[in-house]
């Protein structure tokens, strides 16, 4: 699961260490709901409660032609911080090197796979007013 944490009009995103330092969204592991398992992994990683968790869509994304081929189900889902005046923590320093705040049209480099290719394609996390 791939979540997307609003603060204004401001994304968080993690340098992961264990991926060669890909930047990525927070990712989630099964066993309960989307919307639980979102808000219990944001608390654990960075401290930061969230509210209006809410599932954007899904995603069946195949890299065959990847030097290292792979295949991902991806769930997009979007948060915003229950106060936006958070700052989100470096609770799991022994995994991440730390988060940041990025403008949707600046996004750090390079991405996590699934979501580089939803990025490519015009995928827009923002709120339909």
């Amino acid at each position: 699961m791939l979540l997307i944490i609003l603060k204004f009009t401001l994304y968080l995103f993690e340098r992961k260490r264990s991926l060669k330092n890909i930047f990525q969204i927070i990712r989630c592991m099964v066993g309960e709901s989307f919307e639980e398992c979102g808000s219990r992994e944001m608390k654990e990683e960075t401290g930061l409660d969230i509210d209006q968790v809410e599932l954007l869509t899904v995603r069946n994304i195949i890299f065959l032609e990847e030097p290292e081929p792979s295949h991902y189900v991806t769930i997009f889902m979007r948060a915003v911080l229950a106060d936006p005046q958070q700052v989100p923590q470096n609770l799991e320093p022994h995994k991440c090197d730390g988060w940041d705040w990025y403008d949707w049209d600046n996004l750090p480099k390079p991405l996590f796979w699934p979501l580089e290719k939803m990025v490519q394609a015009g995928f827009n996390p923002f709120p339909i007013a």
